[in-house]
């Protein structure tokens, strides 16, 4: 029997983290979001010309790179803020390629303490509502009820991104010292800052996980 929490009879579900998705309904897509900086700065990496491996990735992540290691039989996006409207297109273009409408799960990854207990993180929620926004804007529109609330709440307060995340407890951690959810990468490149994780739409890449490792979609 489906679970009334599987969100199955939409196209476009979100929930969080590894447990979340493994509420959901299988989905054809999956996009991580962990803007405090897993996505932004495997975003930003890639953006650059590089790749990162899932491998590399797990040492310094212990949210982003979970989910997207779990979510491995889909396809495997990674979004945030920065790629919000980019991550909308790469899911448009897989589905003209389908033919068929597409499932989608955004899996906001949230915050996991040392012992491993999530919280919510109100960049996670900004981060997958903007992309939700983002499919909505292109026709993608049958959302479950969870989807629809983070969209409208980016939608309201999108104005306010760099103050609201940059008054996070995240980013508070990070200028603390703490690594909220990343560690240093193996590539050398260094983390995405709390302020450019807020900018909105200013990379055109999307990352996409194939054979373990993340390269630009096209």
């Amino acid at each position: 029997m489906p679970s009334p929490f599987d969100q199955s009879t939409y196209q476009v579900r979100l929930e969080w983290g590894v447990e979340g998705l493994d509420r959901l309904a299988p989905s054809e897509i999956v996009v991580v979001v962990d803007v405090l900086r897993f996505s932004s700065t495997v975003a930003d990496v890639v953006a650059s010309g590089s790749t990162v491996s899932l491998d590399d990735a797990r040492v310094w992540s212990r949210n982003g790179a979970a989910v997207a290691d779990r979510a491995r039989e889909a396809v495997v996006l990674i979004g945030s803020l920065r790629n919000a409207s980019a991550v909308a297109r790469a899911i448009a273009a897989l589905q003209e390629r389908n033919q068929a409408r597409t499932s989608v799960s955004v899996i906001a990854a949230g915050e996991a303490d040392a012992d491993g207990a999530a919280r919510f993180a109100v960049e996670d929620h900004l981060g997958a509502g903007a992309i939700v926004a983002a499919l909505t804007d292109l026709g993608i529109d049958h959302t479950a009820p969870d989807a629809a609330v983070a969209a409208e709440g980016f939608r309201a307060l999108k104005r306010a991104l760099r103050h609201l995340i940059g008054a996070s407890g995240s980013a508070r951690e990070l200028a603390d010292g703490v690594a909220a959810t990343d560690r240093i990468l193996a590539s050398g490149a260094a983390p995405t800052t709390t302020s450019s994780a807020a900018e909105l739409d200013a990379l055109d890449v999307v990352p996409v996980l194939r054979d373990e490792v993340f390269v630009a979609f096209d």
